[in-house]
Formats: C-alpha cells, structure tokens, sequence
C-alpha cells in the first residue's frame, strides 16, 4: 500500500515492483497488488510512469490503511532506508514538487502524511505477513516479501549476475 502517488520514494518503489515477472507470480499462484489513496483518475498515468503492469486500486477513503492500522506522519526511526529508492531525500523531493505543480491544481494524489506497508494476505482473509512504514524509506524489500509469498526474487541491481555452474 502506497503513501500517495505524488511521493518519490513510492513510485521507485513500484518501479522495481514492475519489474517482478508475471511468470514468477504465475508459477507461485499469487496476484500483486498495489493500492493507493487516491482518486482513481491518477491509476493510469501513475502506471505510466513507473511502467506497473500488474493490479492496481486506489482506496480514497483511506478505509484499509486505518483497518491495518497504517499511521500518519513519520515515525522516530527515519534513519531506515529502502534498498529501492535511489534519489537522495533532495533530488526525489524535487522531482515530486515538480510532479505535482505539473498537474492538476491542488491535487496531491492522496494524504502527504499516510504511511503505507506491504502485506501478504490469503488464501481467504487470512494475514500472512504485515509490515506497517514507519517513514517514506521504511519499505520492506521486496525480495523479502517475494520469498515469503513463495515466489522467484529478483536481481534488482543493474548489476550482472555470476551464474555457479
């Protein structure tokens, strides 16, 4: 669950989303999902953005992230950082500046203050795993949530990979 669609660390956070394969959430019979707080109007060009071609839904209300018990504003521990944000605080602060002065007027795309988190839920209403934010960098890796949902991790880096034969 995102923190809104105008935050920088979200959206490289679902950038690397985007690149989990269909064919490893397939094989391990799980669906991604990803759920914003905002409009549904901002599901399309958000997509577009980060090149997020698996589900998404928006919850204006802000209903699930209360339900989790999801908090607004940061908490005390900032000192956290996601493996998956690559701005510094500075430059994603400006490219969301920008972001949001380019759109429509007044539109944050959500609450600037809602923490978002990750969750693996199911088969039926059952919670797996729930790892609230404390902070815009308290992501969990995605690689920790793929291997506890029983799916393929993936290299995330730009890296080249060495292969054991």
């Amino acid at each position: 669950m995102l923190q809104n669609f105008l935050c920088y660390t979200c959206k490289e956070y679902v950038e690397d989303l985007a690149k989990v394969p269909r064919e490893f959430l397939q094989e391990a019979h799980v669906r991604l999902i990803v759920i914003g707080q905002s409009s549904y109007h901002h599901i399309k060009p958000f997509c577009s953005l980060t090149g997020y071609t698996h589900e998404m839904y928006v919850d204006p209300q802000r209903e699930l992230y209360k339900m989790l018990g999801m908090k607004r504003g940061e908490g005390n521990n900032v000192s956290v950082r996601s493996p998956h944000v690559k701005s510094s605080t500075f430059l994603g602060s400006i490219r969301s500046m920008w972001r949001a002065m380019t759109g429509p007027a007044f539109d944050f795309q959500g609450d600037p203050a809602q923490q978002g988190g990750a969750l693996i839920l199911g088969p039926g209403n059952e919670v797996h795993f729930l790892h609230l934010d404390k902070s815009r960098l308290d992501h969990v890796p995605i690689n920790t949530v793929l291997q506890l949902a029983g799916v393929k991790t993936v290299n995330f880096t730009n890296e080249p990979q060495i292969i054991d034969i």
